[in-house]
């Protein structure tokens, strides 16, 4: 088998990137670097041809992750014409949905990524990069009325209950509830 181009090159390590993102979000980051490989369509033995590590790789997908969550934030602005009031509830309703607590893959990587961050421990690259997306959506969330933090905490203690309680009435519950709460007018 011939090498492949470096376009080809920097095609699959976008990919291995983006997969990891989301089974990382979906599964923790304990997936095995075989399984990573195996759902980006490519072998294990590559592996170590686009990263030094899985730790390198664990520090991509994060920022990847937090990339999207930024470029989320940017998008909802740009669709309610700089209105960040109407683009934070937006947010917070599509944040508070059962579609997103039935798609971690795709979600939030505060709420997935949480678990693993606190178990990672030091100062690696993955927990700066999240820290510094928690405080950057935190402060996205923040109103004149309301702290970010505890509008994130609210989102987040929600989200996570309700993916725990899943299958239950009260997992709806909390997201009604949670939502309510961060969109009640004073």
């Amino acid at each position: 088998m011939g090498r492949v181009s470096q376009a080809q090159a920097e095609e699959n390590r976008r990919r291995v990137v983006e997969t990891a993102s989301r089974l990382f979000r979906e599964q923790g980051t304990h997936v095995s670097v075989a399984d990573l490989m195996k759902a980006s369509g490519l072998t294990h033995g590559g592996f170590y041809k686009q990263f030094a590590s899985k730790e390198a790789l664990v520090d991509e997908a994060t920022a990847h992750a937090f990339d999207e969550l930024a470029r989320l934030h940017r998008d909802g602005l740009e669709q309610y014409a700089g209105q960040r009031d109407t683009a934070q509830q937006a947010l917070i309703g599509a944040y508070l949905s059962v579609e997103h607590r039935d798609s971690a893959a795709d979600g939030c990587p505060v709420a997935a990524l949480a678990t693993d961050m606190a178990r990672e421990g030091g100062d690696g690259k993955a927990r700066r990069v999240y820290t510094e997306g928690v405080g950057d959506f935190a402060e996205w969330l923040a109103t004149e009325d309301q702290d970010g933090i505890t509008r994130l905490c609210t989102m987040l203690g929600a989200l996570v209950l309700a993916r725990a309680t899943k299958g239950s009435p009260i997992s709806e519950e909390i997201l009604t509830t949670a939502h309510a709460a961060l969109t009640a007018t004073s």
